[in-house]
Protein backbone atom coordinates (compact mmCIF):
# COMPACT_ATOMS: atom_id res chain seq x y z
CA UNK A 1 0.00 0.00 0.00
CA UNK A 2 1.20 3.62 -0.36
CA UNK A 3 2.65 5.24 2.57
CA UNK A 4 -0.28 7.40 5.11
CA UNK A 5 0.81 10.87 5.27
CA UNK A 6 0.48 12.23 8.71
CA UNK A 7 0.92 15.95 10.59
CA UNK A 8 2.15 17.24 13.75
CA UNK A 9 -1.24 17.56 16.20
CA UNK A 10 -0.55 20.44 19.05
CA UNK A 11 -1.74 19.37 22.08
CA UNK A 12 -1.33 19.44 25.75
CA UNK A 13 0.79 16.85 27.14
CA UNK A 14 -1.14 14.00 28.68
CA UNK A 15 -0.87 12.52 31.94
CA UNK A 16 0.64 9.10 32.77
CA UNK A 17 -2.07 6.33 33.55
CA UNK A 18 -1.16 4.24 36.66
CA UNK A 19 0.56 1.38 36.09
CA UNK A 20 -0.36 -0.24 39.28
CA UNK A 21 -1.59 -4.02 37.93
CA UNK A 22 -3.65 -5.92 40.01
CA UNK A 23 -2.61 -9.01 40.77
CA UNK A 24 -5.35 -12.06 40.24
CA UNK A 25 -5.25 -14.69 42.32
CA UNK A 26 -8.90 -16.11 41.29
CA UNK A 27 -9.15 -19.63 39.94
CA UNK A 28 -10.17 -18.57 36.81
CA UNK A 29 -9.17 -19.76 33.43
CA UNK A 30 -5.98 -17.71 31.96
CA UNK A 31 -5.57 -16.49 28.37
CA UNK A 32 -1.94 -16.53 27.79
CA UNK A 33 -0.63 -18.42 30.42
CA UNK A 34 1.85 -21.29 30.03
CA UNK A 35 0.23 -23.05 33.33
CA UNK A 36 -3.24 -22.55 32.59
CA UNK A 37 -5.38 -25.53 31.65
CA UNK A 38 -7.05 -25.23 28.51
CA UNK A 39 -11.02 -25.37 28.50
CA UNK A 40 -12.11 -28.26 26.33
CA UNK A 41 -15.84 -29.56 25.39
CA UNK A 42 -17.34 -29.85 29.21
CA UNK A 43 -14.91 -27.67 30.77
CA UNK A 44 -16.04 -23.95 30.34
CA UNK A 45 -17.59 -23.54 33.58
CA UNK A 46 -18.04 -20.04 32.87
CA UNK A 47 -16.79 -16.57 34.64
CA UNK A 48 -19.74 -14.53 36.01
CA UNK A 49 -18.42 -10.93 36.91
CA UNK A 50 -20.44 -9.13 39.79
CA UNK A 51 -20.61 -6.14 41.52
CA UNK A 52 -19.36 -3.38 38.88
CA UNK A 53 -20.54 -0.43 37.21
CA UNK A 54 -21.50 -1.75 33.81
CA UNK A 55 -20.84 1.28 31.38
CA UNK A 56 -23.44 2.28 28.71
CA UNK A 57 -21.60 3.06 25.50
CA UNK A 58 -24.50 2.59 22.90
CA UNK A 59 -25.85 5.84 21.07
CA UNK A 60 -22.37 6.70 20.03
CA UNK A 61 -21.66 7.29 23.60
CA UNK A 62 -25.03 9.71 24.00
CA UNK A 63 -26.53 7.34 26.49
CA UNK A 64 -25.46 7.09 30.13
CA UNK A 65 -27.08 4.72 31.52
CA UNK A 66 -24.67 3.51 33.72
CA UNK A 67 -25.39 -0.13 35.80
CA UNK A 68 -23.60 0.04 38.85
CA UNK A 69 -23.91 -3.62 40.93
CA UNK A 70 -24.02 -5.45 37.63
CA UNK A 71 -23.73 -9.47 36.51
CA UNK A 72 -22.08 -10.14 33.47
CA UNK A 73 -22.00 -13.72 32.76
CA UNK A 74 -19.54 -15.71 29.88
CA UNK A 75 -19.60 -18.53 29.02
CA UNK A 76 -18.42 -20.70 25.62
CA UNK A 77 -16.55 -17.20 24.28
CA UNK A 78 -19.56 -15.18 24.53
CA UNK A 79 -21.31 -13.27 26.88
CA UNK A 80 -24.57 -15.40 27.92
CA UNK A 81 -26.06 -12.37 30.24
CA UNK A 82 -25.87 -9.00 31.54
CA UNK A 83 -27.74 -6.85 33.96
CA UNK A 84 -28.27 -6.22 37.24
CA UNK A 85 -26.94 -8.34 39.59
CA UNK A 86 -30.35 -8.77 41.36
CA UNK A 87 -31.99 -10.16 38.27
CA UNK A 88 -29.19 -12.02 36.59
CA UNK A 89 -29.42 -15.99 37.69
CA UNK A 90 -25.64 -17.02 38.48
CA UNK A 91 -25.09 -20.22 37.30
CA UNK A 92 -24.05 -22.60 39.96
CA UNK A 93 -20.72 -24.32 37.61
CA UNK A 94 -20.00 -20.39 37.10
CA UNK A 95 -16.44 -19.18 38.72
CA UNK A 96 -17.60 -16.23 40.24
CA UNK A 97 -15.23 -12.94 40.23
CA UNK A 98 -16.39 -10.09 42.25
CA UNK A 99 -15.31 -6.62 40.70
CA UNK A 100 -17.32 -4.53 43.01
CA UNK A 101 -15.60 -0.84 43.03
CA UNK A 102 -14.50 -1.39 39.46
CA UNK A 103 -15.67 -0.82 36.13
CA UNK A 104 -16.67 -2.76 32.81
CA UNK A 105 -15.98 -1.56 29.79
CA UNK A 106 -15.79 -3.84 25.93
CA UNK A 107 -12.54 -4.75 25.06
CA UNK A 108 -11.02 -2.05 22.74
CA UNK A 109 -10.85 -2.05 19.00
CA UNK A 110 -7.88 -0.80 17.53
CA UNK A 111 -9.12 0.48 13.46
CA UNK A 112 -5.57 0.68 11.57
CA UNK A 113 -2.62 -0.83 13.33
CA UNK A 114 0.80 -2.78 12.73
CA UNK A 115 0.91 -6.40 14.16
CA UNK A 116 4.21 -8.09 13.39
CA UNK A 117 5.23 -9.85 16.22
CA UNK A 118 4.38 -12.01 19.46
CA UNK A 119 5.61 -8.79 21.24
CA UNK A 120 3.47 -6.35 19.51
CA UNK A 121 0.62 -8.83 20.19
CA UNK A 122 1.28 -8.78 23.61
CA UNK A 123 1.61 -4.88 24.02
CA UNK A 124 -2.33 -4.99 22.38
CA UNK A 125 -3.46 -7.19 25.22
CA UNK A 126 -1.53 -6.19 28.49
CA UNK A 127 -3.41 -2.48 26.84
CA UNK A 128 -6.62 -3.93 26.73
CA UNK A 129 -6.74 -3.71 22.91
CA UNK A 130 -8.30 -7.36 21.76
CA UNK A 131 -9.25 -6.95 18.26
CA UNK A 132 -7.31 -4.67 15.70
CA UNK A 133 -7.78 -3.91 11.81
CA UNK A 134 -3.74 -4.99 10.76
CA UNK A 135 -2.56 -3.37 8.00
CA UNK A 136 0.17 -4.74 5.96
CA UNK A 137 2.21 -2.27 3.68
CA UNK A 138 5.56 -0.24 3.02
CA UNK A 139 5.84 1.00 6.99
CA UNK A 140 4.01 -2.22 8.52
CA UNK A 141 5.69 -5.20 6.28
CA UNK A 142 4.95 -8.07 8.47
CA UNK A 143 1.72 -9.24 9.37
CA UNK A 144 1.18 -12.17 11.44
CA UNK A 145 -1.89 -14.08 11.80
CA UNK A 146 -0.93 -16.84 14.63
CA UNK A 147 0.33 -14.92 17.50
CA UNK A 148 -0.76 -17.33 20.55
CA UNK A 149 -1.67 -15.02 22.75
CA UNK A 150 -3.20 -12.75 20.49
CA UNK A 151 -5.64 -9.96 19.63
CA UNK A 152 -8.70 -10.66 17.28
CA UNK A 153 -7.72 -9.78 13.74
CA UNK A 154 -9.55 -7.88 11.06
CA UNK A 155 -7.43 -8.22 7.62
CA UNK A 156 -6.88 -4.92 5.98
CA UNK A 157 -6.19 -5.18 1.96
CA UNK A 158 -5.56 -2.84 -1.20
CA UNK A 159 -7.77 -3.09 -4.34
CA UNK A 160 -8.00 -1.22 -7.52
CA UNK A 161 -4.01 -0.66 -8.07
CA UNK A 162 -1.12 -2.52 -7.80
CA UNK A 163 0.59 -3.08 -4.41
CA UNK A 164 3.57 -4.90 -3.63
CA UNK A 165 1.80 -5.19 0.37
CA UNK A 166 -1.19 -7.11 -1.07
CA UNK A 167 -2.49 -10.18 0.69
CA UNK A 168 -2.33 -11.71 -2.83
CA UNK A 169 0.97 -10.47 -4.05
CA UNK A 170 2.29 -13.93 -2.95
CA UNK A 171 0.11 -15.81 -4.83
CA UNK A 172 1.51 -16.76 -8.55
CA UNK A 173 -1.37 -15.68 -10.07
CA UNK A 174 -0.75 -12.27 -8.89
CA UNK A 175 3.11 -11.71 -8.45
CA UNK A 176 3.35 -10.31 -11.54
CA UNK A 177 0.35 -8.07 -12.11
CA UNK A 178 0.82 -6.31 -8.68
CA UNK A 179 3.94 -5.58 -8.95
CA UNK A 180 4.04 -1.56 -8.65
CA UNK A 181 7.31 -0.86 -10.69
CA UNK A 182 8.02 2.43 -10.10
CA UNK A 183 4.46 4.38 -9.93
CA UNK A 184 1.24 2.27 -8.57
CA UNK A 185 -1.11 1.73 -11.51
CA UNK A 186 -4.50 1.10 -11.22
CA UNK A 187 -5.93 -2.28 -12.31
CA UNK A 188 -8.97 -2.65 -15.14
CA UNK A 189 -12.51 -3.14 -13.55
CA UNK A 190 -12.33 -6.85 -14.33
CA UNK A 191 -8.93 -7.70 -12.18
CA UNK A 192 -10.40 -5.41 -9.19
CA UNK A 193 -13.45 -7.53 -9.22
CA UNK A 194 -11.54 -10.64 -9.21
CA UNK A 195 -9.42 -9.29 -6.42
CA UNK A 196 -12.15 -7.95 -4.26
CA UNK A 197 -13.48 -11.94 -4.58
CA UNK A 198 -9.86 -13.52 -4.13
CA UNK A 199 -9.03 -11.21 -0.95
CA UNK A 200 -12.42 -11.55 0.53
CA UNK A 201 -11.73 -15.60 0.01
CA UNK A 202 -8.52 -14.63 2.85
CA UNK A 203 -10.89 -13.37 5.26
CA UNK A 204 -9.96 -9.76 4.22
CA UNK A 205 -12.94 -7.62 6.67
CA UNK A 206 -11.50 -4.17 5.13
CA UNK A 207 -10.64 -2.41 1.24
CA UNK A 208 -8.30 0.27 1.39
CA UNK A 209 -9.14 2.43 -1.16
CA UNK A 210 -6.33 4.79 -1.90
CA UNK A 211 -4.49 7.15 -2.81
CA UNK A 212 -4.18 7.27 -6.91
CA UNK A 213 -7.59 5.26 -7.23
CA UNK A 214 -9.81 7.72 -9.56
CA UNK A 215 -13.23 8.15 -8.99
CA UNK A 216 -14.83 5.58 -11.57
CA UNK A 217 -12.86 2.47 -9.70
CA UNK A 218 -13.31 3.73 -6.06
CA UNK A 219 -16.91 3.42 -6.65
CA UNK A 220 -16.39 -0.08 -8.30
CA UNK A 221 -14.44 -1.06 -5.34
CA UNK A 222 -16.71 0.69 -2.90
CA UNK A 223 -19.98 -0.70 -4.20
CA UNK A 224 -17.70 -4.79 -4.65
CA UNK A 225 -16.64 -4.56 -1.13
CA UNK A 226 -20.57 -4.20 0.31
CA UNK A 227 -21.63 -7.20 -1.99
CA UNK A 228 -19.16 -9.33 -0.37
CA UNK A 229 -19.36 -8.01 3.21
CA UNK A 230 -16.37 -5.98 3.19
CA UNK A 231 -15.78 -2.26 4.89
CA UNK A 232 -14.47 0.37 2.53
CA UNK A 233 -11.96 3.09 4.02
CA UNK A 234 -10.54 5.70 2.18
CA UNK A 235 -7.87 7.96 1.60
CA UNK A 236 -8.20 9.97 -1.10
CA UNK A 237 -6.05 12.07 -3.62
CA UNK A 238 -7.37 11.36 -7.07
CA UNK A 239 -10.90 10.77 -6.05
CA UNK A 240 -13.20 13.44 -4.57
CA UNK A 241 -14.53 13.45 -1.29
CA UNK A 242 -17.92 14.24 -2.18
CA UNK A 243 -17.95 11.64 -4.80
CA UNK A 244 -16.86 9.24 -1.98
CA UNK A 245 -19.04 10.01 0.42
CA UNK A 246 -21.97 10.11 -2.49
CA UNK A 247 -20.27 6.35 -2.90
CA UNK A 248 -21.20 5.02 0.03
CA UNK A 249 -17.31 4.78 1.60
CA UNK A 250 -17.27 3.67 5.32
CA UNK A 251 -14.68 5.24 6.62
CA UNK A 252 -12.10 8.34 6.08
CA UNK A 253 -8.74 7.83 7.49
CA UNK A 254 -6.37 10.35 8.51
CA UNK A 255 -6.46 14.12 10.22
CA UNK A 256 -3.73 15.54 7.64
CA UNK A 257 -5.70 13.55 4.95
CA UNK A 258 -9.26 14.21 4.66
CA UNK A 259 -9.27 17.69 4.60
CA UNK A 260 -8.46 17.20 1.11
CA UNK A 261 -12.19 17.25 0.96
CA UNK A 262 -11.83 20.87 1.14
CA UNK A 263 -9.77 21.78 -1.77
CA UNK A 264 -11.08 23.23 -4.53
CA UNK A 265 -11.95 21.75 -8.14
CA UNK A 266 -8.80 23.54 -9.81
CA UNK A 267 -7.11 21.98 -6.59
CA UNK A 268 -8.58 18.35 -6.91
CA UNK A 269 -8.37 18.14 -10.76
CA UNK A 270 -5.03 17.63 -11.22
CA UNK A 271 -4.48 15.02 -8.42
CA UNK A 272 -6.04 12.43 -11.05
CA UNK A 273 -2.86 12.43 -13.08
CA UNK A 274 -0.29 13.71 -9.80
CA UNK A 275 -1.63 12.00 -6.94
CA UNK A 276 1.90 12.29 -4.71
CA UNK A 277 3.66 15.05 -6.25
CA UNK A 278 3.45 18.78 -6.82
CA UNK A 279 -0.24 19.00 -6.90
CA UNK A 280 -0.10 16.87 -3.68
CA UNK A 281 1.72 20.05 -2.01
CA UNK A 282 -0.29 22.59 -3.94
CA UNK A 283 -3.44 21.00 -1.67
CA UNK A 284 -1.66 21.23 1.03
CA UNK A 285 -0.68 25.10 0.90
CA UNK A 286 -4.56 25.23 0.57
CA UNK A 287 -5.47 23.28 3.67
CA UNK A 288 -2.54 24.86 5.62
CA UNK A 289 -3.96 28.65 4.90
CA UNK A 290 -7.56 27.90 5.03
CA UNK A 291 -9.51 29.69 7.96
CA UNK A 292 -11.21 27.09 10.54
CA UNK A 293 -14.13 29.77 10.78
CA UNK A 294 -14.47 29.35 7.18
CA UNK A 295 -18.28 28.21 6.10
CA UNK A 296 -16.79 25.94 3.99
CA UNK A 297 -15.07 23.69 6.72
CA UNK A 298 -18.35 23.38 8.05
CA UNK A 299 -20.16 22.49 5.54
CA UNK A 300 -17.79 19.81 5.02
CA UNK A 301 -18.03 17.92 8.21
CA UNK A 302 -22.14 18.37 7.97
CA UNK A 303 -21.44 15.96 4.71
CA UNK A 304 -19.42 13.74 6.62
CA UNK A 305 -22.34 13.57 9.45
CA UNK A 306 -25.10 13.53 6.80
CA UNK A 307 -23.60 10.60 4.93
CA UNK A 308 -23.14 8.59 8.24
CA UNK A 309 -19.48 7.65 7.56
CA UNK A 310 -16.78 7.56 9.94
CA UNK A 311 -13.71 10.02 10.56
CA UNK A 312 -10.41 7.65 11.60
CA UNK A 313 -8.13 10.74 12.65
CA UNK A 314 -5.06 8.29 13.80
CA UNK A 315 -4.06 11.27 16.12
CA UNK A 316 -1.81 8.85 18.75
CA UNK A 317 1.06 8.70 14.82
CA UNK A 318 1.34 12.66 15.84
CA UNK A 319 1.88 12.40 19.83
CA UNK A 320 5.44 12.28 20.27
CA UNK A 321 6.33 15.11 18.11
CA UNK A 322 4.12 17.39 20.35
CA UNK A 323 5.77 19.68 23.29
CA UNK A 324 6.09 18.15 26.71
CA UNK A 325 5.01 14.98 25.97
CA UNK A 326 6.22 12.17 28.24
CA UNK A 327 8.41 9.07 27.06
CA UNK A 328 6.14 6.56 25.94
CA UNK A 329 9.52 3.95 26.04
CA UNK A 330 8.53 4.53 29.98
CA UNK A 331 5.39 2.24 29.87
CA UNK A 332 6.13 -0.74 31.38
CA UNK A 333 4.78 -3.14 28.03
CA UNK A 334 6.90 -0.67 26.08
CA UNK A 335 10.43 -3.20 27.72
CA UNK A 336 9.28 -6.16 24.86
CA UNK A 337 8.74 -3.73 21.95
CA UNK A 338 11.24 -3.38 19.53
CA UNK A 339 12.12 0.13 17.67
CA UNK A 340 14.16 -1.98 15.41
CA UNK A 341 10.47 -3.04 13.87
CA UNK A 342 9.09 0.40 14.03
CA UNK A 343 8.50 3.18 11.03
CA UNK A 344 10.12 6.65 12.55
CA UNK A 345 9.77 5.39 16.23
CA UNK A 346 10.25 8.14 18.63
CA UNK A 347 13.94 8.25 20.62
CA UNK A 348 13.45 5.67 23.42
CA UNK A 349 15.74 7.85 25.96
CA UNK A 350 13.85 11.03 25.23
CA UNK A 351 10.73 10.00 23.79
CA UNK A 352 10.73 12.89 21.22
CA UNK A 353 10.40 12.59 17.05
CA UNK A 354 13.44 13.89 15.67
CA UNK A 355 13.65 16.36 12.74
CA UNK A 356 16.34 16.86 10.53
CA UNK A 357 16.56 20.99 11.67
CA UNK A 358 14.69 23.26 13.54
CA UNK A 359 13.56 24.93 10.74
CA UNK A 360 11.78 21.62 9.49
CA UNK A 361 10.21 20.96 13.54
CA UNK A 362 8.80 24.32 13.20
CA UNK A 363 7.31 23.53 10.25
CA UNK A 364 5.89 20.52 11.38
CA UNK A 365 4.42 22.24 14.46
CA UNK A 366 2.91 25.03 13.24
CA UNK A 367 1.33 22.75 10.26
CA UNK A 368 -0.14 20.53 12.96
CA UNK A 369 -1.36 23.71 14.97
CA UNK A 370 -3.64 24.46 11.13
CA UNK A 371 -4.97 20.93 11.03
CA UNK A 372 -6.04 20.92 14.52
CA UNK A 373 -7.74 23.58 14.28
CA UNK A 374 -9.69 23.03 11.37
CA UNK A 375 -10.40 20.02 12.89
CA UNK A 376 -11.88 21.74 16.37
CA UNK A 377 -14.18 22.86 13.33
CA UNK A 378 -15.34 19.21 11.98
CA UNK A 379 -15.83 17.50 15.33
CA UNK A 380 -18.11 20.73 15.99
CA UNK A 381 -20.86 19.60 13.81
CA UNK A 382 -20.85 16.13 15.46
CA UNK A 383 -19.52 13.47 13.01
CA UNK A 384 -18.66 10.03 14.08
CA UNK A 385 -15.20 8.78 15.26
CA UNK A 386 -13.62 5.88 14.99
CA UNK A 387 -10.20 5.41 17.24
CA UNK A 388 -7.02 3.59 16.01
CA UNK A 389 -3.19 4.08 16.70
CA UNK A 390 -1.77 3.81 13.66
CA UNK A 391 1.21 2.02 15.01
CA UNK A 392 3.86 1.33 14.86
CA UNK A 393 5.09 4.94 12.87
CA UNK A 394 5.69 8.29 14.10
CA UNK A 395 5.96 6.89 17.47
CA UNK A 396 2.73 5.40 17.86
CA UNK A 397 3.11 2.02 19.94
CA UNK A 398 1.23 -0.73 19.91
CA UNK A 399 -1.46 -1.01 22.75
CA UNK A 400 -0.02 2.31 24.45
CA UNK A 401 -1.17 4.59 21.77
CA UNK A 402 -4.69 2.99 22.05
CA UNK A 403 -4.92 5.69 25.18
CA UNK A 404 -3.40 8.29 23.62
CA UNK A 405 -5.86 8.41 20.97
CA UNK A 406 -8.65 8.00 23.59
CA UNK A 407 -7.01 11.11 25.04
CA UNK A 408 -6.69 13.10 22.27
CA UNK A 409 -10.37 12.82 20.80
CA UNK A 410 -11.60 14.24 24.34
CA UNK A 411 -9.02 16.96 23.62
CA UNK A 412 -10.10 17.37 20.43
CA UNK A 413 -13.63 17.63 21.38
CA UNK A 414 -15.45 14.49 22.04
CA UNK A 415 -16.96 13.75 25.64
CA UNK A 416 -15.03 10.93 27.34
CA UNK A 417 -17.87 8.55 26.93
CA UNK A 418 -17.72 8.99 22.93
CA UNK A 419 -14.17 8.53 22.97
CA UNK A 420 -14.65 5.43 24.82
CA UNK A 421 -17.59 4.24 22.32
CA UNK A 422 -15.09 5.21 19.07
CA UNK A 423 -13.01 2.32 20.64
CA UNK A 424 -15.85 0.31 21.13
CA UNK A 425 -19.69 0.30 20.64
CA UNK A 426 -19.24 2.51 17.12
CA UNK A 427 -17.03 -0.38 15.31
CA UNK A 428 -20.59 -2.63 15.94
CA UNK A 429 -22.78 0.41 15.07
CA UNK A 430 -20.64 2.60 11.83
CA UNK A 431 -19.04 -1.39 10.74
CA UNK A 432 -21.83 -3.84 11.78
CA UNK A 433 -18.93 -5.77 13.21
CA UNK A 434 -21.73 -6.48 15.69
CA UNK A 435 -19.56 -9.28 17.29
CA UNK A 436 -17.90 -6.97 19.21
CA UNK A 437 -18.15 -3.29 20.67
CA UNK A 438 -20.89 -3.77 23.80
CA UNK A 439 -21.16 -5.75 26.66
CA UNK A 440 -24.57 -7.66 26.24
CA UNK A 441 -25.56 -11.07 25.30
CA UNK A 442 -24.42 -12.87 22.09
CA UNK A 443 -21.39 -10.56 21.71
CA UNK A 444 -18.16 -11.65 21.85
CA UNK A 445 -16.24 -12.27 25.51
CA UNK A 446 -13.68 -9.36 24.86
CA UNK A 447 -13.79 -6.88 27.85
CA UNK A 448 -12.17 -4.84 30.19
CA UNK A 449 -11.89 -4.21 33.56
CA UNK A 450 -10.83 -0.66 35.26
CA UNK A 451 -10.43 1.00 38.40
CA UNK A 452 -11.53 4.48 37.80
CA UNK A 453 -14.75 5.52 36.30
CA UNK A 454 -13.49 6.32 32.33
CA UNK A 455 -16.79 8.70 31.95
CA UNK A 456 -14.97 10.82 34.68
CA UNK A 457 -11.74 10.93 32.96
CA UNK A 458 -10.50 9.02 29.94
CA UNK A 459 -7.47 8.10 31.64
CA UNK A 460 -9.05 5.87 33.56
CA UNK A 461 -8.89 3.32 30.86
CA UNK A 462 -5.57 2.86 31.63
CA UNK A 463 -5.85 1.76 35.03
CA UNK A 464 -6.36 -2.03 34.09
CA UNK A 465 -7.54 -4.83 36.46
CA UNK A 466 -8.27 -7.21 33.85
CA UNK A 467 -8.20 -8.18 30.31
CA UNK A 468 -10.67 -10.92 29.46
CA UNK A 469 -10.58 -12.24 25.38
CA UNK A 470 -13.07 -15.08 24.47
CA UNK A 471 -14.30 -15.24 27.57
CA UNK A 472 -10.66 -15.65 29.79
CA UNK A 473 -8.74 -13.79 31.63
CA UNK A 474 -5.36 -12.69 30.13
CA UNK A 475 -2.27 -13.11 32.46
CA UNK A 476 -1.14 -9.62 32.24
CA UNK A 477 2.03 -9.65 33.91
CA UNK A 478 2.99 -12.96 31.82
CA UNK A 479 2.50 -10.63 28.84
CA UNK A 480 6.02 -8.79 29.84
CA UNK A 481 8.09 -11.77 30.16
CA UNK A 482 8.25 -12.09 25.91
Amino acid sequence: MMARTMAVVPCSPLLKPALAILACALLVPVYGSQTASSSGPGKDEGIALTGGTLVDLSDYGRSKNDLSDAAVVLRGGRIVAAGPRARVQIPGHARVIDVSGKFILPGFVDGFASLDSQAQANAYLYMGVTSVVASHDDRRPNLIKNAQPGPHIYMMDSAGTTDDYSLLRTDPRWTTKLKESEEPAELTPEDTRRQLRETARLGTKVIWVGHNITANNAQLIIAEAHRLGMIAYGEFDATPYAKALDDGIDVLMHMSRYEFGLIPDELQRPLVKDPEGPAMSAAYRYIYNLDPASPKVREFARQIAAHRVALLPTLSGFYTRLPDHRNLWKEPVATILDPKRMFMPSDPTTGDSTFPSDADRVSNETNARRLWALNESIVKERPRYLAASAASVFGAMPGISMHIELELLVRLGLTPREAIASATSNYADLLRWHELGLVTPGRRADLLIVDGDPTQDVRNTGRISMVIVDGSVVDRPALLKH
